[in-house]
């Protein structure tokens, strides 16, 4: 069973981004820009920053090469 606040909220949310925030969000934009402006976070000239090396990763994340060390070890 599915308790009520979590079938209604869902449908609000939708029926307000369908329905509502077209007509609401010209109205409210005005005020959103000045309270956040646009370059909220200074931007980086490091391109490599926060890239890895991932060749080795498999589906999950986790390298190929371990996981094939520990099933050869459960065949022996």
């Amino acid at each position: 069973m599915v308790c009520i606040p979590c079938t209604v909220i869902p449908v609000l949310l939708w029926f307000y981004k369908k329905c509502l925030e077209p007509y609401i969000y010209p109205l409210i934009s005005p005020f959103v820009s000045r309270l956040w402006p646009k370059k909220a976070m200074p931007e980086s000239n490091d391109k490599n920053k926060g890239k890895g090396d991932y060749k080795d990763a498999g589906i999950n994340g986790l390298t190929t090469r371990g996981t094939a060390e520990i099933s050869d070890k459960k065949k022996h």
